[in-house]
């Protein structure tokens, strides 16, 4: 047909496709921890206002007004114009320029943009705010929720996990010219604008009055739509979704991969781990390394579990055990996901030994075991995402 498709093999730089809000998520982790260097918070481009980068991945823009009483958490950023009021709490957040934020407010892992004003008491977990958005006093966001742009949430009202809050109704039907109809009070059906000019209608001064015959859906004094989940939609919202995988999710995961595992095993395949070729697809040369490095794993978590088991038997400080941990770690050549495996195992291993005859006591193990050890798993589990990924593993 004449078509030719141009590719370019990237070797040592960072490349990423944002397709839902899982991703969004991961790659702005991945900036904020700097992977993606040099496009990162504190280097200027694209005409972005540069920050400061502080101890444990905190940037904070030189013009923002902070409360001393309020607490900024690790690998969070905050934009210039922003002011953070009394006994405000954000972790793990990027917050935007020119917000407003009042006192004995609560923000984790949110993603504010500009503009956007949240009052007192307000509660925010795991979501998405749009630019211009508005939180009216004691309101919150359960995890997953997204808020379009000026949005208004009334007082004391809690959106949703995983609700879309928009100003435009949600649309009942979608044309073979993909252009949206929403539903209108007064006249049944009418034809939306294009997604541009929809666009250029938010991004309108302020000012802009929105009609008082709309009955609005966000509590006392909102502005706003709540988008309903399409039948059948629910799974896709919590697999998309900057919140973390539910607890009942992951455990169903796991299940279904120990199903598919001994599958193979009775069948008599053996998948390799990922990232590695089957045995028939590489030569005995790479063959043996690859059997090497497994060896060094192997080895390497053996070590792991005897210097925790020595640290439990003897009573050694977290401290001691995390540098001994770390030199295990560079003797063989380790990453710090690794060490985070290893330890996990040791403590999952600690805790099923200890007796018990039920599983209620051997939950009750767990969370104590947990409990005593959870300075040593934060040190390599930072985030919660690196939690979700060794447990996964």
């Amino acid at each position: 047909m004449g078509y030719k498709i141009y590719t370019h093999e990237i070797h040592s730089s960072y490349a990423a496709r944002i397709d839902n809000y899982r991703s969004y998520d991961t790659i702005s982790k991945d900036i904020i921890q700097r992977w993606t260097y040099p496009l990162v918070p504190d280097v200027p481009f694209f005409g972005n206002s540069a920050t400061k980068l502080e101890r444990q991945g905190m940037y904070r823009a030189p013009e923002i007004k902070q409360s001393r009483s309020s607490k900024i958490g690790p690998f969070t950023v905050i934009g210039s114009g922003t002011s953070i009021g009394n006994n405000t709490e954000i972790l793990n957040s990027v917050v935007g320029e020119g917000c407003s934020i009042g006192s004995n407010v609560t923000i984790e892992g949110c993603y504010i943009w500009h503009n956007v004003t949240i009052e007192d008491g307000c509660k925010l977990k795991h979501s998405i705010v749009c630019d211009n958005v508005t939180m009216k006093s004691g309101s919150a966001l359960e995890p997953g929720v997204v808020l379009s742009f000026k949005v208004v949430v009334g007082r004391n009202f809690c959106v949703p996990a995983y609700s879309k809050v928009s100003l435009l109704q949600q649309p009942i039907k979608q044309d073979s010219d993909e252009e949206l109809e929403y539903a209108d009070n007064s006249s049944g059906i009418t034809e939306s604008p294009s997604v541009s000019g929809t666009l250029d209608k938010l991004n309108k001064e302020e000012t802009t009055e929105l009609p008082d015959s709309q009955e609005y859906e966000v509590g006392d004094g909102g502005v706003g739509f709540i988008w309903l989940v399409t039948e059948g939609g629910q799974e896709e919202e919590w697999r998309h979704s900057v919140a973390p995988i539910p607890v009942d999710k992951l455990v169903a995961i796991m299940q279904i991969t120990n199903d598919e595992a001994d599958i193979s095993n009775e069948d008599g395949a053996f998948l390799p781990p990922s990232g590695e070729l089957g045995p028939d697809s590489i030569t005995n040369d790479s063959y043996e390394d690859a059997e090497d490095i497994r060896d060094d794993f192997v080895i390497f978590e053996r070590e792991v579990e005897a210097t925790f088991q020595r640290a439990v038997e003897e009573d050694v400080t977290d401290d001691h055990v995390i540098l001994e941990v770390n030199s295990l770690r560079l003797s063989y050549n380790m990453a710090s996901a690794d060490c985070a495996g290893a330890l996990f195992y040791s403590v999952m291993k600690l805790a099923l030994d200890a007796p018990h005859d039920s599983a209620n006591e051997l939950y009750k193990n767990v969370v104590t075991t947990f409990r005593k050890w959870k300075k040593l798993l934060k040190y390599y589990l930072p985030s919660i995402d690196e939690e979700i990924e060794v447990i996964l593993v």
